[in-house]
């Protein structure tokens, strides 16, 4: 059973380990800076699910008040196909209703076949845009 909460500090060790495991942490990331940042902007909308008291799962929501974003959802790979994605993703869309927010975004590497399919499964589409970048701090 999938118990979803807030992400506490206590929790920055395996959600990293997490991370690690589902093949997101990439160079020019640091992901402890990362949950910094997010715990600086809304720290509430980080999301984590737990199965007997460890982590197992994650999502970092966003809102600025125009699109709804989420980062990072993973799951862990040993415990894949038990709805627990689809679970996070509900979750995170739950609270950014209650918000008011009126469509939510996400990117996924175009090489993320298994992510991909996923969204696509749980009635996300891709838009008709560009996913544009630019980096105000390296990390590396």
């Amino acid at each position: 059973m999938l118990e979803i909460r807030s992400y506490q500090p206590t929790d920055r060790e395996a959600v990293v380990a997490l991370w690690g495991h589902c093949g997101l942490l990439r160079p020019a990331n640091d992901p402890f800076k990362d949950i910094d940042r997010k715990q600086k902007v809304r720290g509430d909308l980080f999301l984590v699910g737990t199965e007997d008291g460890q982590v197992v799962a994650s999502v970092m929501v966003g809102y600025e008040g125009h699109r709804g974003w989420l980062n990072y959802l993973a799951v862990d790979p040993g415990r894949r196909q038990r709805g627990y994605g689809r679970q996070m993703v509900r979750e995170a869309e739950r609270r950014l209703a209650a918000e008011g927010c009126p469509k939510v975004n996400l990117q996924v590497r175009t090489t993320n076949a298994e992510a991909i399919r996923f969204y696509k499964a749980i009635g996300y589409a891709q838009d008709e845009a560009l996913s544009f970048g630019k980096r105000l701090e390296h990390d590396t």
